[in-house]
């Protein structure tokens, strides 16, 4: 049987106590008392010692005051069952921590489940959205949609691309990748195939099918159809078997195709284009990342403005607008836009008169000219004309084979379309007419903006809340031959 002892407090100690010497606290008292089958109680009195008592406790008396603790030894059933208790309590807590991990367990499972589904239902919600989209998608190329807009078979247009294999690759961009095709009618296409991967992309692709099947100019490239089948979404245009106006342009070895005839010819083609663009069409549009990569030329050298999925619809009345998402390639972004994301269609003139200054020099914008190479072609133009040299700055490329009239015509207009204010820049009206009238009735061009060469990633516009644009030469989108 388990034992352990009762105390009593304030007590006679009873007579005849044993006193046990060498003992030297309470427990080592206690100790002693229960290795003595006969002691059935102790006490340690603090300065006598340990006392253990055998037989009865016959004269033990209880005081109102003083007196000592007494320990007598009991049965564990006499003391309350503490062990009982003790082991209750244990077997409540091991209750208590298998509820609690039967509890945690149900609610993860709970949870999981919960996440599970929502998870589910998510991507049956994305799977949802996509063919939302591609119903709204498809409904806006419908409204859209006319004799010179038509929606091809996907199949039709991957087997001719070879299934869109690397070696029918023409260029790649903010949209995506662009293609050569081969239709089994014979004729050659060219198709802009969204990136899975951009949100850019879909935008301009929106942007694309809404404006430029409404656009028909000699000087637009020209859109056939277009696909919408699941994730694939793709534009097909007219194919360029010059390319881009850069890849001829800035090629050493490609300079000696454009004479100063032909580039005077794609001058007056992208000027009309614009014109047409900013005036003559049913809708006023600003293209916003006019550059030399996005001029395609036909097989006759005809030029062809490209890639709408950055250009914006302006009202009827509407002079100027303004944006925080800042789109284009520096080196062609007029101040104003650049800096503080107002653009009109003086920015289309500003980007025109960048081009003109390029197609007389042969030279990109981004380069640097003269003064330890601190100067752009726009200052050192800028330079030249100051000091009366301004035909120095011709293509080597062209020989003497050039209208000098023509020339000092086109560097001019340049200067004149790249001056730091949109106010003083001319109309594309005023440019076309200028294109074919003496140079002695032009006003004298200011100071143009961004003379001086500059690293963009530094620049103030780079500062804002987002952009997304090329330097210089970094095409968003090419459309070219192969």
């Amino acid at each position: 049987m388990e034992m352990d002892f009762g105390r009593l407090e304030g007590v006679k100690m009873p007579d005849f106590t044993d006193w046990k010497r060498g003992v030297d606290d309470a427990k080592a008292c206690k100790d002693k008392c229960l290795k003595n089958c006969s002691c059935v109680a102790h006490a340690y009195v603090s300065g006598i010692g340990c006392m253990n008592r055998g037989g009865d406790l016959m004269d033990i008396e209880e005081f109102s005051s003083g007196g000592e603790n007494l320990y007598i030894r009991l049965a564990d059933s006499e003391l309350g069952g503490k062990r009982g208790i003790k082991a209750i309590i244990i077997v409540v807590m091991v209750v208590l921590g298998l509820l609690i991990i039967v509890l945690c367990a149900y609610i993860y499972r709970s949870w999981t489940t919960k996440q599970r589904e929502s998870g589910r239902q998510s991507r049956e919600q994305a799977c949802r959205n996509s063919l939302d989209e591609d119903i709204l998608l498809r409904r806006m190329v419908h409204e859209t949609e006319g004799p010179e807009l038509p929606m091809l078979d996907f199949r039709i247009i991957a087997n001719s691309t070879d299934h869109f294999s690397h070696a029918n690759k023409l260029g790649e961009g903010g949209f995506g990748p662009v293609y050569k095709g081969n239709l089994q009618s014979g004729v050659e296409i060219a198709v802009k195939r969204l990136s899975k991967s951009s949100g850019q992309g879909l935008e301009e692709f929106k942007n694309e099918v809404k404006l430029i099947s409404k656009l028909q100019h000699r000087n637009l490239v020209r859109i056939l159809g277009c696909c919408i089948e699941g994730e694939e979404k793709l534009l097909i245009y007219e194919y360029m078997p010059n390319k881009s106006l850069d890849a001829s342009l800035f090629d050493p070895s490609q300079q000696s195709v454009l004479d100063w005839a032909k580039r005077f010819h794609i001058v007056e083609g992208i000027a009309r284009g614009l014109l047409y663009l900013h005036q003559d069409s049913r809708l006023k549009i600003i293209h916003r990342d006019l550059k030399a990569s996005n001029i395609l030329l036909d097989e006759g050298l005809q030029p062809k403005i490209s890639d709408f999925g950055m250009a914006r619809i302006f009202g009827g009345d509407q002079n100027l607008a303004r944006t925080n998402r800042v789109v284009g390639t520096y080196g062609y972004m007029s101040p104003e836009y650049a800096m503080e994301g107002r653009f009109s269609e003086k920015s289309d003139v500003f980007s025109f008169g960048v081009l003109l200054l390029e197609i007389v020099s042969g030279k990109r914008n981004s380069g640097s000219f003269h003064h330890e190479d601190s100067l752009s072609l726009l200052g050192y133009a800028w330079l030249l004309w100051n000091q009366n040299k301004v035909l120095e700055m011709i293509d080597p490329g062209l020989g003497g084979t050039f209208s000098q009239s023509e020339v000092l015509r086109c560097i001019h207009i340049g200067l004149l379309c790249v001056q730091q204010f949109a106010i003083d820049r001319p109309t594309m009206a005023s440019v076309v007419f200028m294109l074919g009238s003496d140079i002695a009735n032009f006003p004298t061009p200011k100071q143009p903006a961004f003379t001086e060469r500059r690293n963009p990633l530094e620049s103030d516009s780079s500062q804002r809340s987002r952009k997304i644009c090329s330097v210089n030469e970094v095409t968003v989108t090419i459309i070219q031959g192969g």
